[in-house]
């Protein structure tokens, strides 16, 4: 059997430093922290999400640069969810992407490329279902950094928040033909 997958979409926020080191630091992703989310058609009108709940990895920057940002990133494949635990099931399956064979999803970057307003395109082997593909990402970064409680640097929440809805509706009943309507109308 031939199986495709193919993600519609991907996006990645890269939280990392901007302290000036004298060579690159690097940072653990923190496992609370992340997030990594796909989206996909669903009946050709509307969008399907769903998230990986858990990621490790890591990320080097020298604090100067952008394009000195290097990213590698595991995902866990069989944390996949999409809120509907039969789909899940289903995504998970050999029939779609086979989470028991190909436990991991895997990203190394391979360059940077400078937007403007802290934006910037993170170009990649995505390795997905045994399938390694260059894939380029929007991320955004990077953040300011501070100090915890413990003196450990972390990096700070930004003040900006995107909120994506994306709506599949059901029509709950047909509005009836209206009073006056004539006859020969309705059907």
């Amino acid at each position: 059997m031939t199986r495709s997958v193919r993600f519609v979409s991907v996006l990645v926020f890269v939280a990392v430093v901007a302290v000036a080191p004298a060579a690159a630091d690097v940072w653990q992703i923190d496992g609370a922290h992340p997030s990594a989310r796909f989206s996909v058609t669903h009946l050709m009108i509307s969008t399907m999400r769903g998230e990986f709940d858990s990621m490790s990895g890591t990320v080097e920057f020298d604090g100067k640069s952008i394009a000195s940002i290097k990213v590698d990133a595991t995902i866990d494949a069989t944390s996949m969810r999409t809120r509907d635990e039969k789909r899940d099931g289903h995504l998970k399956s050999p029939e779609v992407c086979d989470v028991a064979k190909h436990p991991t999803l895997t990203f190394k970057s391979t360059k940077v490329v400078p937007g403007s307003g802290g934006a910037f395109k993170l170009v990649g082997d995505l390795t997905m279902d045994g399938v390694t593909k260059e894939v380029t990402l929007d991320a955004t970064g990077p953040s300011q950094v501070i100090k915890g409680m413990r003196g450990e640097s972390r990096v700070v929440v930004s003040d900006t928040v995107a909120i994506t809805l994306d709506i599949e509706a059901k029509l709950s009943s047909p509005t009836a033909p209206a009073a006056s309507a004539p006859a020969a109308a309705i059907k």
